[in-house]
C-alpha cells in the first residue's frame, strides 16, 4: 500500500484509535496527515457554511423553530450558540462577495479571515472611492491565502488600507464606545469576568501584566508548573494589588511597563490634508478618474510601515497614534536608508536598553519565520556568536524567543542548520535547513512579508 493511500486512509477514515495507526508511520507522512486533514477541515467548514446558508434562504419546520439557522446549527451539533451564529453570518455576507466565496469554497481562506475581509467589504472606509472595492478585495485575498497567511497580517493589510482611505471614522478596533466588562460573582463564590476592549486598551493591559505573568521557577530550580491562563490570572490578582498599594508597578522587559507604539517620524508628522494629489490617501467618491487608475497593492507595497504598530496588538491608525504622540515620552531610533536601525555600542557583550529598543522598531519582536512572539518575549541573540568574535552590533543581532533562541543554539536538527544572514535591507533572514526546503529559500516573519533576500 502506497504511501499516499495509508494518509487518505486516515483522514477519511474514523479517528478511533487512528493513534495506534500514527505511531506506525514515519514523522514525514505523519505531517502529510496533519496537513491534509487540515485541507479536509477547510473543505468542510466551506460545505457547512454553504449549507447553513441554503437553509437560511430556504428554511424547513425544524429550522423555523429556531430564531435563525445559527442557532439551529447550535442546537444540533456541539457547537455553541455564538459559533452558529457566526458561521450563518459568514453565509449571508458571502453572498453578495463571489470572488471571496470562491477561494473560500476552494479551501483557500479560513472562516476568520473570510469573516474579516467581508467585513471591510461591507463597511469600507468612508474615505475609499467604491472603483477601489475590486482591487482592495484583492489586496486583502491574496494576504490571507496561502499557508503562510495569519491574521496578524491580514489586519496589518487592513490597517495599511484604512490607512491609504482615511476618514474621520474611528476603526472598529480603536473604537472604545465598543468597550464591554462583565464582573459577576458565581453561586460558589466566584468571580467570573467578560469583556471586550479597544486595541490601545488591550495594549495597556496586555503590557502590564506582561512582566508579572513571566514564568517564575521555584528556589531549587524547578520549571514554574503554572499554566499560561494560570499565569495571567496571577498577574491580574498582584495588579490590582500593588494598584491598591499605592499603584506600585513591575518591569517589562527591563523597562516599567508602559505602551509602545512604532510608527516613522515622517507618518507621525504628516498630515492628511498636506498630502500633494498624487500621493493623498483619501479620495473623492466624485473623483472622475478612470477606474484602471486606482492602484493595486501587493504585501511588497505595503513594506513601508504607514500605521502605528504595538507590540501586543499590532496595527494602530496612524489618527490614534498621532493622538498619543500628543502627551507621550518620545524615543528616538535611528534608522539607515532601508529603514534598519543603525549601530550603539558594539564593543559590550549585553545589548544595551537602546539597543533593544532598536531591535523592537525593526524585528516587532519576533525574527524567526512562523513565530507569534512578542517582544516582551525574545531574547537578542547575536548571530555570529560573542565568543568567536561576533560584535553587538545591530546587524549580528535578531530577537528570538526564548524557545527558538534555544533550539538554535541547543537543538540537534537547529544548531548549525539554520542559517540567519542579513540582508541589503538589513534585517535578519533566516535559511533553512535543505531537509525543510530543498531550495533553502530565504525567509522572515516581520510584518508585511518582504521580497526575497537581497544579497
Amino acid at each position: 500500500m502506497s504511501v499516499n493511500t495509508v494518509v487518505a486512509d486516515v483522514v477519511t477514515g474514523s479517528a478511533v484509535n487512528v493513534r495506534g495507526m500514527l505511531w506506525r508511520l514515519r514523522p514525514c507522512d505523519v505531517r502529510d496527515v496533519a496537513v491534509t486533514a487540515s485541507a479536509e477541515i477547510l473543505r468542510l467548514e466551506a460545505i457547512r457554511v454553504a449549507a447553513v446558508d441554503e437553509l437560511a434562504l430556504h428554511p424547513d419546520e425544524p429550522v423555523l423553530c429556531y430564531r435563525g439557522v445559527g442557532r439551529w446549527l447550535a442546537a444540533n451539533t456541539m457547537l455553541q450558540n455564538a459559533a452558529g451564529i457566526k458561521i450563518a453570518a459568514l453565509g449571508v455576507a458571502l453572498r453578495a462577495f463571489p470572488d471571496i466565496a470562491a477561494q473560500f469554497d476552494a479551501g483557500d481562506l479560513t472562516v476568520d479571515h473570510a469573516a474579516l475581509i467581508t467585513g471591510f467589504c461591507e463597511s469600507p472606509p468612508k474615505g475609499m472611492p467604491d472603483r477601489a472595492l475590486p482591487h482592495c478585495m484583492k489586496t486583502l485575498l491574496a494576504a490571507a491565502s496561502g499557508v503562510e497567511a495569519t491574521t496578524t497580517k491580514l489586519r496589518y493589510a487592513i490597517a495599511v488600507l484604512e490607512r491609504i482611505f482615511e476618514s474621520e471614522d474611528i476603526p472598529a478596533g480603536e473604537d472604545d464606545d465598543r468597550n464591554e466588562l462583565r464582573i459577576a460573582p458565581t453561586l460558589n463564590g466566584r468571580v467570573v469576568i467578560k469583556g471586550e476592549f479597544d486595541a490601545l486598551t488591550g495594549e495597556m493591559l496586555l503590557s502590564a501584566l506582561s512582566g508579572l505573568s513571566m514564568p517564575t521557577p521555584a528556589a531549587d530550580g524547578t520549571p514554574d508548573a503554572r499554566s499560561a491562563a494560570k499565569r495571567t490570572a496571577d498577574a491580574l490578582t498582584e495588579l490590582i494589588r500593588r494598584y491598591l498599594d499605592n499603584a506600585a508597578t513591575g518591569v517589562d522587559g527591563g523597562q516599567r511597563p508602559h505602551v509602545n507604539v512604532h510608527v516613522s517620524a515622517k507618518d507621525l508628522a504628516e498630515h492628511r490634508d498636506c498630502a500633494s494629489t498624487s500621493t493623498s490617501r483619501s479620495a473623492s467618491p466624485d473623483d472622475e478618474t478612470d477606474v484602471e487608475d486606482v492602484p493595486v497593492w501587493s504585501f511588497d507595497d505595503l513594506d513601508d510601515l504607514d500605521v502605528g504598530h504595538m507590540p501586543w496588538m499590532g496595527p494602530l491608525s496612524i489618527t490614534r497614534t498621532r493622538m498619543l504622540a500628543c502627551d507621550c515620552m518620545l524615543s528616538t531610533v535611528l534608522l539607515d536608508e532601508h529603514g534598519a536601525p543603525l549601530d550603539v555600542s558594539p564593543l559590550k557583550r549585553l545589548v544595551s536598553a537602546a539597543q533593544r529598543t532598536a531591535l523592537i522598531a525593526r524585528d516587532k519582536g519576533y525574527a524567526f519565520p512562523s513565530c507569534d512572539a512578542v517582544p516582551a518575549w525574545c531574547d537578542a541573540h547575536h548571530i555570529e556568536p560573542w565568543s568567536k568574535g561576533g560584535l553587538t552590533v545591530m546587524g549580528n543581532l535578531t530577537l528570538l524567543c526564548r524557545s527558538h533562541h534555544t533550539l538554535i543554539h541547543r537543538k540537534a536538527g537547529f544548531a548549525g542548520q539554520w542559517e540567519i544572514k542579513m540582508g541589503s535591507d538589513r534585517k535578519p533572514w533566516f535559511i533553512p535547513p535543505a531537509g525543510i526546503d530543498p531550495e533553502q529559500r530565504p525567509r522572515r516573519s516581520t510584518l508585511p512579508p518582504g521580497p526575497v533576500l537581497r544579497t
